[in-house]
């Protein structure tokens, strides 16, 4: 019975020190874990970099010319960086990836225009407005049978695969009161290659994005006027939550600034044709 007890105790006595001791490892995990991603901004600067995410096929705002990342975006984000005294890094995904990406931690920007909207509010931290993203159609050069946005009816429209511009081309077709068929594309330079060869009558997308492109291409393209959609804006993006909130507001007050000294108006000029005025603050989505 003695040794029992002698052996019993010792057992407890092993538990407790082997509880202890994971409880204080426990403790300091827990200690680190929260250091570690309390602050985003806090780690950039650190580091020196700030790491984003985009889609290099969205002329004129992201694309690759000769092997070399340019466009609208590029040019913002990289005296966004000069601002915030940090090295960009850039890190070109499919659309459909981008999001992904900031969530799985891949980067902690995404510098891919995204629309601002009821339903991507509740689940990302925007910036202020980067750009104007009222959505719109293309059509072929000529194609009389395409007047205005309500002669999409009996027609085919393209569009980006999870683009907020073909939701709402889908949703204002609905009310159109006849059919309306739909090709989705994982960009959108693949659907405007279908309209330029016949598979689609429309395409859809912002109204820069489509007046770059018919300034590019005037004898194939025409866009429809006026633009079909709702008022609306595009803006950049973090991981919504508190650890987030440091950098997209130090991003934002960067992009006041660069509008305000003019920096902003040039680089619309050089990429949209004309210098766009844009709030200072995140607009109310308008849809």
């Amino acid at each position: 019975m003695p040794k029992m007890t002698y052996s019993l105790a010792l057992g407890r006595r092993g538990a407790l020190k082997s509880l202890a001791l994971t409880g204080a490892a426990l403790a300091v995990l827990l200690s680190m874990a929260p250091s570690a991603k309390a602050d985003i901004l806090a780690d950039v600067k650190a580091a020196g970099v700030l790491k984003t995410g985009t889609e290099m096929q969205f002329p004129p705002f992201d694309m690759i010319e000769g092997g070399e990342y340019i466009g609208l975006n590029r040019d913002l984000i990289d005296e966004v960086g000069k601002e915030m005294g940090l090295k960009v890094e850039y890190q070109d995904l499919p659309w459909t990836s981008v999001l992904p990406g900031l969530e799985a931690g891949k980067f902690d920007l995404v510098i891919a225009p995204v629309t601002i909207t009821k339903e991507r509010m509740e689940r990302y931290g925007f910036t202020v407005p980067i750009a104007n993203a009222t959505a719109a159609m293309m059509k072929k050069t000529g194609d009389d049978s395409i007047m205005k946005p309500e002669d999409i009816v009996g027609k085919t429209v393209g569009g980006g695969k999870g683009t907020s511009q073909l939701a709402q081309v889908k949703d204002y077709a609905a009310t159109l009161g006849g059919e309306v068929s739909f090709n989705e594309y994982v960009d959108s330079n693949q659907s405007y290659a279908d309209l330029a060869a016949g598979r689609v009558d429309v395409s859809v997308n912002s109204l820069p994005n489509l007046s770059y492109a018919a300034s590019q291409r005037p004898e194939t393209f025409t866009v429809v006027l006026p633009p079909f959609g709702k008022p609306t804006f595009f803006s950049w993006v973090t991981r919504k939550g508190e650890a987030d909130d440091s950098l997209r507001e130090a991003v934002s007050a960067a992009l006041v600034a660069i509008s305000a000294d003019g920096r902003m108006a040039k680089i619309q000029e050089k990429w949209l044709g004309q210098a766009v005025d844009l709030p200072t603050e995140v607009p109310a989505p308008s849809f």
